[in-house]
């Protein structure tokens, strides 16, 4: 990306469009393939969604490993010319949004390493909770680490259990992946075989699907039915899959564990018409609305969502209320992720220039507004705001999930509680906040029970504050950079003492500041 005098865009000249979660990243792989390389960009442009900030692919031929990285999105890093240069029979590919090290071109991934010889590609959707510890225990036994990712870690534990290629690939892989914890759909590659593993909880989803003979791998489906491959699976929770010319071959080096799928994939995340842990998201958005009437059945004169977000929900609400679904705003579908910075004059312009109301809709009406979720509040308060300006005569919201009141650490870019409005206020206050009339938020019974699954199969720490998988303390997503490790250990229990340049953004964030 440049901006108009030609120099590169920074992370300092992006524009955030709304004050919602971030997802961390999507990963697709594919093998068997003679143009590996573009089915992947396909797969990646469809996975789109996951991650915005930077994207990568990687391609080989059997022999030789080729690359190529960059910021911004998928259409803006690559076009023909550039694929062109990615020949090969297998590829895998990323995008990005950090959820642990910001963003510049080092951190984008695939990441590459050689070690004994082996060139070996790496992409990862997850967060590592301890891959903080390890660094600083790597680093103070000799490694050297060329990013601020969390996902370098796994690559540095392999080459210490390959032990100059004694060991198989696959097992140190397992090897590495037993030290880690936390959350991780990873895909891999070396010059002759794509693999795919799913931490043994399951946190973030990935699929396996057939293209031809090929075998694709993909963090959702809708990624498969863009390149028309056929689904077949899930990769389960704690499996290794491993793609090469033998074919497909599955390895489980994990105990069981219990599942915990991150159920905001569900509530946000996710392409609607994508599968995820065995449900459709277009019908489990469309239950939620469905159980927000009968927890909030209100009288209005129209239901509407915020598009995208809170759309089929929205459809689910007005279907079982009998309310007129109306598209009370409109969507600027070509604004992309930054904008020349409008005057002071020119208030709200950034709510202004993606969403515009519909003022002879919403002018005298009483009207429903259907939101996924509130994180920060700031740009539902400016889109609220505008509905009045249209002329709304009420203005109610229902949200499709519960009140977010602690900090994820699996994956989701809001990791301290200080982001997070409904921690610091009552719903009462949040709703004056926002200047409604009414606001309510989806019990987490119903938001369980419209997954068609049980309670025992998810994650929900972002709403109970119970964590399935341990932590570090002063765990943020620039801890690496806030970081010097120190090679000396002293007569501390813990790995290698970490001091800090000061107050450094983890501690802001433990704070909430």
């Amino acid at each position: 990306m440049k901006t108009e005098n030609g120099k590169r865009k920074t992370e300092n000249d992006v524009v955030q469009q709304d004050d919602k979660p971030r997802e961390h990243c999507g990963v697709f792989g594919i093998y068997g393939h003679p143009d590996a390389a573009r089915i992947t960009f396909f797969g990646l442009y469809a996975l789109q969604h996951r991650g915005q900030e930077s994207c990568g692919i990687v391609a080989a031929d059997g022999a030789r490993v080729r690359m190529h990285r960059g910021l911004g999105l998928v259409p803006e890093v690559f076009n023909p010319a550039v694929l062109d240069e990615l020949p090969g029979h297998l590829a895998i590919g990323h995008v990005r949004y950090s959820t642990t090290g910001s963003t510049m071109l080092i951190n984008a991934q695939p990441f590459v390493v050689q070690h004994g010889g082996l060139m070996i590609a790496i992409g990862h959707n997850g967060t590592l909770t301890n891959a903080r510890a390890i660094r600083c225990r790597l680093e103070a036994e000799g490694s050297i680490f060329q990013s601020t990712m969390d996902t370098e870690v796994i690559v540095h534990l392999m080459a210490r259990h390959r032990r100059g290629n004694l060991i198989d690939l696959i097992d140190s892989l397992a090897a590495a992946l037993a030290e880690v914890k936390g959350s991780y759909s990873l895909v891999l590659s070396t010059a002759d075989q794509v693999i795919a593993a799913r931490d043994p909880h399951g946190f973030r989803p990935l699929c396996l699907g057939q293209l031809n003979g090929a075998w694709v791998v993909a963090s959702e489906s809708c990624a498969l039915d863009l390149v028309q491959a056929d689904y077949w699976r899930e990769v389960e929770p704690g499996e290794i899959v491993v793609m090469d010319k033998n074919g497909l071959h599955s390895h489980k080096p994990f105990p069981p564990a219990p599942p915990r799928y991150c159920i905001f994939e569900y509530v946000y995340f996710a392409r609607p018409d994508s599968l995820i842990f065995g449900q459709s998201v277009y019908l489990v958005r469309k239950r939620l609305g469905a159980a927000l009437a009968r927890e909030h059945p209100l009288t209005a004169d129209l239901v509407m969502p915020f598009p995208d977000s809170g759309t089929y929900a929205a459809l689910g609400y007005a279907a079982a209320t009998g309310i007129p679904f109306e598209m009370g705003v409109i969507r600027n579908h070509y604004v992309g992720r930054t904008f020349i910075q409008p005057s002071q004059s020119m208030r709200d312009f950034s709510v202004r220039i993606k969403l515009n109301p519909v003022r002879d809709i919403l002018r005298g009406q009483r009207v429903v507004v259907i939101e996924d979720s509130i994180i920060r509040g700031t740009t539902t308060r400016s889109r609220v705001k505008s509905l009045r300006e249209a002329g709304a005569r009420e203005v109610s919201m229902v949200v499709s999930c519960p009140p977010h009141r602690f900090p994820c650490y699996y994956g989701i870019d809001f990791s301290s509680k200080g982001e997070l409005i409904a921690s610091q206020q009552e719903i009462d206050q949040i709703r004056d906040f926002l200047g409604l009339d009414y606001l309510g938020y989806l019990s987490l019974e119903g938001l369980v029970e419209a997954t068609h699954l049980t309670h025992q199969d998810f994650c929900l720490s972002c709403f109970t504050g119970d964590y399935p998988v341990s932590l570090e303390s002063d765990f943020s997503k620039t801890c690496f950079e806030d970081d010097v490790c120190s090679a000396s250990h002293g007569e501390s229990l813990l790995p290698p003492v970490c001091e800090r340049w000061g107050k450094g953004e983890a501690t802001k964030r433990r704070n909430g500041l």
